[in-house]
């Protein structure tokens, strides 16, 4: 081995691991949230007539509540959605915990990624609570959570785009996607904020397309992050622990 203790080696593995755990939950999360719009027996907040889950009407909270707005039963969607929301919270905090270890060039950029990766795995935690406040039994805490993880997610993408576009050898086009998921992230808090009520039909159709572009955006941003980040670790390990050397073969 070359530049490298073997403690050190095998935080990077361990490190390779958790990009690999944060790509599998996003899948995971896309696999679960479709499954469970599926499953979902019908209803909205507006109007509880409606059959099967309508896209352009319903929430993503509304897979998670324990009752449907129809009144039925709403036991598959609700695991289907608790599990996408609780592997994705598990995946955010393993993901951001690993990342940090790759920006070391100078103290400010050690420092953007430690509140970076204290604000990411925070906004972790707030979808994992997310998934344990079903809306329809904890409507207050469930929305400050939303409210919560969406704010503090730009904050961390936003200081990794600066950690990222300081790294010399880091990619810079990944610095550069966190800055376009960064300006998602702060439009979909005004929408919040300050967007039309869902309560009236054309609000909850704004609403809920503004909700559906920033879970899938968020998930992919997250998928990519983690794919790019596996790529410039491994090819640390590789010229740390540097080439493998030949066998001579007798002749």
């Amino acid at each position: 081995m070359a530049g490298a203790t073997r403690e050190e080696l095998a935080a990077r593995f361990w490190n390779d691991r958790a990009y690999m755990i944060a790509m599998g939950s996003s899948l995971v999360f896309g696999v679960c949230t479709v499954a469970a719009m599926l499953a979902y027996p019908g209803g909205t907040m507006n109007d509880p007539t409606t059959t099967g889950y309508l896209f352009g009407r319903n929430f993503f909270s509304d897979l998670g509540v324990w009752t449907a707005h129809n009144g039925e039963p709403n036991t598959v969607s609700f695991g289907l959605f608790f599990a996408a929301m609780s592997l994705v919270g598990i995946g955010l905090v393993v993901f951001f915990a690993a990342f940090q270890r790759l920006f070391t060039h100078d103290a400010t950029t050690r420092r953007l990624a430690v509140v970076g990766s204290t604000a990411g795995a925070i906004a972790g935690l707030c979808f994992i609570g997310v998934a344990l406040t079903p809306a329809d039994l904890y409507l207050q805490p469930h929305i400050a959570l939303v409210k919560w993880a969406f704010r503090l997610f730009p904050l961390a993408a936003l200081l990794y785009a600066i950690a990222i576009l300081r790294t010399p050898g880091y990619p810079r086009r990944y610095g550069w996607v966190f800055v376009a998921f960064s300006v998602l992230l702060v439009g979909y808090i005004l929408l919040l904020e300050f967007g039309p009520s869902p309560k009236a039909a054309a609000g909850l159709v704004i609403q809920v397309a503004g909700q559906k572009v920033i879970a899938y955006a968020s998930i992919l941003g997250m998928l990519v992050q983690a794919y790019g980040a596996r790529g410039v670790a491994m090819r640390g390990m590789r010229r740390e622990v540097g080439p493998t050397p030949s066998v001579a073969v007798a002749a």
